[in-house]
């Protein structure tokens, strides 16, 4: 069990389970709001929850040891959270979860692409492979006939 526990491959899956559940409640939560509000709402809840589990299991450090590169790229991955989720919730506001979500999951690819372009991540053909069909997935699913 402990080696199941320290498995990339649960946490990944548990998160994309999460993401599904988050789309379709986050559907129902801005039907009678304002999309930008409940970004704030939802953050709040993520803020309280981060802040619990950090506390629960001994996690918190001094945040004179957090180096200043780590807090300029966590600060800029916090605005392109904040960024994603504005748009992630209007989009929902206006458009269905069923299609909303794939679009946004054109995150992955984005990722792959990235990952190559500024990490040096290499993805072997097979691997690329994989990124087009999760692209034409993606065109798959949004399409409204």
């Amino acid at each position: 069990m402990k080696s199941l526990i320290n498995s990339w491959q649960l946490w990944a899956f548990l998160s994309a389970t999460f993401a599904a559940l988050t789309a379709v409640l986050a559907k129902v939560g801005v039907e009678e709001i304002n999309s930008d509000y409940a970004t704030l709402v939802r953050t709040l809840v993520i803020l309280a929850a981060a802040a619990a589990i950090v506390a629960a299991t001994g996690q918190w450090q001094s945040p004179v040891s957090v180096p200043g590169r780590s807090y300029l790229f966590l600060v800029l991955s916090g605005l392109a959270t904040a960024a994603s989720w504005l748009c992630y919730f209007r989009a929902l506001k206006l458009g269905d979860a069923s299609r909303v979500a794939p679009i946004d999951k054109l995150s992955v690819v984005l990722v792959a692409v990235f990952a190559a372009l500024f990490l040096n991540e290499r993805l072997a053909s097979i691997n690329w492979l994989g990124v087009v069909l999760i692209t034409a997935g993606v065109v798959l699913v949004a399409y409204k006939p």
